[in-house]
C-alpha cells in the first residue's frame, strides 16, 4: 500500500499531465465532424498501453470506430482480468454554459474537490476513469507486482450505444477470454464513503415523429381547423404518466423486479441528504413515482423521460406558423428482467395507438440494452471491497445505479463473465453536462486502489 502511494505521489504531475493531453482531443463519437479526432484518440490510447507495459497492443477495425485491444500475459495458468473502458465522449453542447472551453482542460478547486478537479469533456466519463487502469498497469509492471494476466478492450462508440462492440465481442471470444471484467465508468457515494455498483438499469431510446399537414401552415388561416403536430405531441407525451407519475404504457411493468422491504432497507443505509441533493440542483422539491424515495426512483424503478423536443419556428422574433412536423427523443431506463426490445415494441404500439385523427406517428428506435445485477458474494466483488477498504479505510457499500451500461449484459451473455464496477466519480462531476470534471483525489485514488483489486482477486481465486 505504501509503495503504491509513494509511486503515485512521485509521478502525480506526470499522471495529471498525460490525462490532460488525452482530454484535449475532442473524441465526440456522435458528430461526424470529429471523426478524425476519434481515430486520433484511439492511437493515443494504443500508445499509452504500450508505454504502460502491455506486450501486445493493436487497433482493431470494426464497422464503426476502432477498438483498442492490449494484453500482458505473464502466465496462461493464472487468472485473467479484462479491463473495459471507452475513449469517446459526449458532445459538449451547450458550449455557452461551460465556464472554460470543454476541450481545453483546466484544474479548478471546488468545495467538494479542495485538491482540485480537471474540468473538461470526458474527464470523468470515461477518459479519466479509463486512464486510471492504464496507470495502474504501469505501476504493477514497474514494481514487478502484476499478479495475473490483464487484457484491455477500449472502445470508441459507448456514447452512441456501443454499436460495433457486440460485433467485435462475438468474433473475438477466445481473444477476450477472462475470469472477471473490470470497469470504471460509474461513481461512488463520496470521497469518504466508497461504493460498488451492483446493479444497472437497462435502456430503450427512441425518436418519435408526428406529422400533420403536408407543409407548414399560416396559424391564422388554418389554426383551429387542422391538427397542430406540436400540440398533439405535447398531449401524447403528457399522457405517458398518470397523476402518480406511473408510466401508462400497457404491460410496461409486467416484468419489473419488486424488491423486498428488507432489500429496500439495506439500500437506505447509504448516506444521503435530501436537502443537500435539492440544494446541489437548485430545486425546491423532488419529483417522481409515488410510493418510492429519491434513491429508489433513480435506481430500482423504471423511468420514461423526454430528452429533446422540437418543431416549428424557434428563431428570434415571431413567426405565426403551424408546423408540418414535431419531434421528440425519449429514453426509458429499465430495471432487470425488463427486455429492452420488448419495451420498445410496447412503446411503439402504445404511442401510435394514442395518436388522434389528423396526424400520423412514426417511432424510430435508436439503441438499447439490458439491465444487470451482479452478486455481492462473488470473488470479484469481495476483491473490490477489500481494495476499497484498504485505500479508503472503510468498506464499500453496494449500490444500484440509475445509469445504463448495456454492454455489461452483453459481456455476460457472450463471454460468460461477471463484471465488477469500480467507479471513482461523484454525482457532482456533471457527466454529460457542461463543466464536467473529475477530482484529482479521485483520479489518484483510483490508481492506488486498482492494483489492490488484482492482488486480492488472485489471492481469493486460489
Amino acid at each position: 500500500m505504501d509503495t503504491i502511494k509513494a509511486y503515485v505521489q512521485e509521478h502525480k504531475e506526470r499522471f495529471i499531465n498525460e490525462l490532460i493531453e488525452l482530454l484535449k482531443i475532442p473524441s465526440v463519437s456522435a458528430d461526424t465532424a470529429y471523426s478524425q479526432d476519434v481515430i486520433d484518440t484511439s492511437e493515443a490510447v494504443k500508445a499509452s498501453l504500450e508505454k504502460a507495459g502491455c506486450d501486445f497492443v493493436e487497433i482493431c477495425d470494426t464497422p464503426g470506430y476502432p477498438i483498442v485491444y492490449g494484453e500482458k500475459i505473464i502466465d496462461p495458468n493464472l487468472p485473467t482480468v479484462l479491463v473495459y473502458g471507452h475513449y469517446d465522449v459526449q458532445p459538449p453542447d451547450p458550449i455557452e454554459l461551460w465556464t472554460s472551453p470543454p476541450f481545453e482542460p483546466v484544474i479548478k478547486k471546488t468545495e467538494i474537490h479542495p485538491e482540485g478537479a480537471i474540468f473538461a469533456r470526458g474527464a470523468c466519463d470515461d477518459k479519466g476513469q479509463m486512464y486510471m487502469h492504464v496507470k495502474a498497469l504501469e505501476y504493477m509492471v514497474q514494481s514487478n507486482t502484476l499478479p495475473c494476466n490483464v487484457k484491455f478492450m477500449i472502445e470508441g462508440e459507448e456514447e452512441v450505444g456501443s454499436k460495433s462492440l457486440g460485433w467485435f465481442v462475438e468474433r473475438n471470444q477466445e481473444k477476450l477470454k477472462n475470469d472477471v471484467i473490470l470497469i470504471s465508468d460509474t461513481g461512488m457515494i463520496s470521497n469518504q464513503q466508497p461504493s460498488i455498483t451492483t446493479g444497472l438499469r437497462g435502456l430503450s431510446y427512441v425518436e418519435v415523429e408526428v406529422t400533420g399537414p403536408n407543409r407548414d401552415l399560416h396559424s391564422g388561416l388554418y389554426g383551429g381547423a387542422v391538427a397542430n403536430p406540436i400540440n398533439v405531441l405535447a398531449k401524447m407525451i403528457a399522457s405517458l404518466h398518470d397523476e402518480n407519475n406511473h408510466i401508462t404504457i400497457p404491460g410496461f411493468y409486467d416484468n419489473v423486479e419488486e424488491l423486498s422491504l428488507e432489500e429496500r432497507a439495506e439500500m437506505a443505509k447509504a448516506p444521503f441528504s435530501l436537502e443537500k441533493y435539492k440544494k446541489a440542483l437548485d430545486l425546491n422539491d423532488v419529483y417522481g413515482e409515488k410510493g418510492y424515495v429519491t434513491n429508489e426512483r433513480n435506481s430500482i424503478r423504471p423511468t420514461l423521460d423526454v430528452n429533446g423536443i422540437w418543431g416549428g419556428y424557434t428563431g428570434e422574433g415571431a413567426k405565426t406558423v403551424i408546423a408540418s412536423k414535431a419531434f421528440a427523443k425519449i429514453s426509458m431506463r429499465l430495471v432487470p428482467n425488463q427486455d429492452w426490445e420488448h419495451i420498445t415494441e410496447l412503446f411503439t404500439k402504445h404511442f401510435t395507438s394514442i395518436a388522434p385523427a389528423g396526424v400520423t406517428v412514426k417511432v424510430n428506435p435508436h439503441h438499447g440494452g439490458q439491465g444487470y445485477v451482479t452478486p455481492i458474494d462473488s470473488i470479484g466483488y469481495k476483491a473490490a471491497n477489500m481494495a476499497y477498504t484498504e485505500t479508503f479505510g472503510v468498506p464499500a457499500i453496494p449500490v444500484r445505479s440509475g445509469g445504463s451500461i448495456p454492454i455489461v449484459a452483453l459481456f455476460e451473455k457472450e463471454l460468460k463473465s461477471k463484471t465488477i464496477l469500480m467507479g471513482f466519480g461523484l454525482d457532482s462531476d456533471a457527466i454529460h453536462s457542461p463543466n464536467e470534471h473529475f477530482g484529482i483525489f479521485n483520479y489518484l485514488k483510483g490508481i492506488e486502489t486498482i492494483p489492490l483489486f488484482y492482488k486480492y482477486f488472485v489471492e481469493l481465486s486460489k
